[in-house]
This record gives C-alpha cells, structure tokens and sequence, in this order.
C-alpha cells in the first residue's frame, strides 16, 4: 500500500508537468559569410532557467515561474524574452578557432497561448559572422535552459548532422564547408542512450504501462512475451512514422496512450489470471505507443545515411530502458512477495488501483477534460 500510495503521489505530481524537450537548433551557413541559427524550443522553460538535468518541469524549483510563462499571450512573452535576451544570448554559443562568434537575435515567431496541456514551441533565428578564414565552428547550449539538439541541414530538405548535446555541448567542431562526418557505429551509440532516458526516467507513461504488465503475471517467461510484443510492435510504428508512411497527433495519441495503461491496469483488478489473447492486445498498444515515441526521433532529424543505425540503438535503448524497469519491480518486490498468498491483495491490487487512477487522470488531462 505504501509503494502504490508513493506511485499516486508521484503520478499527480508529473501530471502538472510537462517533459523537458531539447531545443532544436539547425546551423546553417548562407555562404554570404553569416551563421544562422534556426531554433525551435519551449522558450518558457529557457525563461525560467528549467535545466536540462530535470526530466520535467515540476522538478524544477522555477516550475511555478514556467507556469506562469505558459499563459502569457505572444505579446507578453515577446515582452518577457525582450528582458531575458542578453542571459539568452550569453548562453547560446558559436565560436571558430576558439573565438566567439557574436550573435544576434533576427527573428520571433511565437504562437498564440492554445492548449495549455501542450508545450508551446517557438522559433527564433539567431545570426551572427563568420571570422574569416574559419574552418569549422562548435555550438553550445547553456544546460540551464534544458537540452538541446544540433542539426545541419543538407540544403536539400535532409539532416546531414544530428547531435543531442543533453549536458550543453560542446558540440564537435562543424566544418563551414563540406559538412560534417560522424560513423554509423557512433549515432548507434548516441541513440542508445537517447532510448533508454525517453523511458527512464523522462517516460513515467510507457514506465507505468510496463509495470502493469509485471503485476499480474511476475512469471518470467510470460512477462518476456509481453515485453517482446511491445517492442515489436512500437518498432514497427516508430519506423514508418520516421518514414513519413503514418502520422498522428500529439492530441491524440497521447490520450489513447493514457487509456492503454488505464486498460492494462483494469484487467489486472479484474482478473487473477495471464489470459491467451493479453500479448496480441499488449501488440497492438504497442502500435500506438510506437507514434509516441515516434515525435522524439521526428524532432532529432535522423540523417537518411544513419536511419538504420539510429533507429535501431533508438529501438534498443527504449528495450533496456524497460528491461530496467522490469528489473527493478523484480528486486523491489517481485523476488521477495510474488510467490505469497497475499500478494494480489497488497500488491497487485493497489498499484493498478494507483495505476489506474494516474493514468485516468492523465486522459483526463490530455483531452481537456480537466485544466
């Protein structure tokens, strides 16, 4: 009871929050001698300093002050960005040869207040000279506005470079002409990595999902299938959304992906027993889980050349990343309590109940149900 009352606990807390997401940011040379920087981030988080080592904003002592951002029309949070561009400048980083490049602000593009329920993006384009005779340039972004990603587009409508810089940068030195080389071996790596933090710890959703799974049947072999469903079938929509075959919206997968833990958790009080058809039903949650996760790799902008490589060691972080958390419900209480005659009562049924009741309240949330 007292695990199932800390999972409430800490759902209704990350159900006022919102998951930090990198900034963008795509370094393109004009060949006029000008760097442009063109940026789309959640500028009321860089406003109110949420750092990159939050996985959301509710863990930030200056939530309150992002909140408060979230509200203002796009008049007043140009006004508030106004005050703040010298701090922002400062943080946001180009040098050559280990000179700073200095940078202006060019251009504003903010939205309209919307659906607070969603992160407000904005566009920004900084720009700034090329020293002469520089070779190559290195871009960093202050941690204390979130993490970033750096991009070069090819000119051609592709990304040729991505990087997520989660602790600043700095990035490594972008050539100004003929682009930058990174290996296959390298992005397989990096997204590894990119995989396992979008579920632990920054995925409390697709976390939840996976401890529901464990709940009802601890059992290794069945809880394996489940697990091996899932991945499957998340890997099958996560590719062609990254393909641009299928797409949905945030408004809409979001809430769906609530209703599909607040299924699993359901079944689990409604039933004592692992039934045949629960991994075909696990599969095609996984779909749907599969165009959530899509939006992370659409936002880094894969290079065509590393596709593969990124997609996989994506795929492969998003497994390890559940294995983890299957790994820690097995030491936490698995090892010790599944083989009890009481542990339906005191564990399984309490934390789907608390699973239940976050997850509902997340649907709630996503579809405006509540504010």
């Amino acid at each position: 009871m007292l695990v199932a009352v800390l999972m409430v606990v800490a759902g209704s807390s990350a159900l006022r929050a919102h998951e930090i997401r990198p900034a963008i940011a795509d370094l393109v040379f004009d060949g006029d001698g000008t760097v442009r920087l063109d940026m789309s981030l959640i500028l009321e988080a860089a406003l109110a300093e949420i750092g990159a080592e939050h996985s959301d904003t509710d863990e930030s002592p200056n939530a309150a002050r992002y909140d408060d951002l979230r509200l203002l029309d796009e008049s007043a949070l140009a006004a508030e960005f106004e005050r703040f561009k010298p701090r922002f400048l400062e943080g946001v980083s180009l040098s050559a040869d280990g000179v700073r490049i200095p940078l202006e602000v060019t251009t504003v593009e903010l939205d309209p207040v919307g659906d607070t329920d969603f992160a407000r993006l904005s566009r920004l384009q900084l720009a700034g000279p090329v020293p002469e005779g520089a070779e190559s340039v290195v871009y960093s972004f202050d941690p204390a506005f979130g993490p970033s990603v750096i991009r070069v587009p090819d000119g051609q409508g592709e990304i040729s470079y991505s990087a997520y810089l989660g602790d600043g940068g700095p990035s490594e030195p972008i050539p100004v002409v003929g682009g930058l080389t990174v290996s296959a071996a390298q992005v397989f790596w990096d997204y590894i990595g990119v995989g396992f933090t979008h579920i632990v710890p920054k995925g409390l959703d697709h976390i939840l999902f996976v401890v529901g799974l464990f709940l009802l049947s601890p059992r290794l072999k069945p809880l394996l299938i489940q697990i091996t469903s899932f991945t499957i079938a998340h890997s099958v929509t996560l590719a062609l959304a990254m393909m641009g075959l299928i797409s949905a919206p945030a408004s809409i997968v979001e809430p769906l992906i609530a209703a599909s833990i607040v299924f699993i958790a359901v079944e689990n009080l409604a039933t004592n027993r692992l039934s045949p058809w629960r991994p075909f039903v696990v599969f095609g949650f996984g779909l749907l889980h599969g165009l959530g996760f899509a939006g992370v790799l659409t936002e880094f902008g894969l290079s065509p050349a590393h596709f593969a490589s990124g997609l996989i060691g994506f795929n492969i972080g998003v497994e390890v990343g559940q294995l983890a958390v299957v790994a820690a419900c097995y030491a936490l209480f698995g090892a010790w309590f599944s083989d009890k005659s009481w542990y339906r009562a005191r564990v399984t049924m309490p934390m789907s109940l608390a699973i239940a009741f976050v997850a509902v309240w997340w649907f709630a949330e996503r579809t405006g149900l509540v504010a």
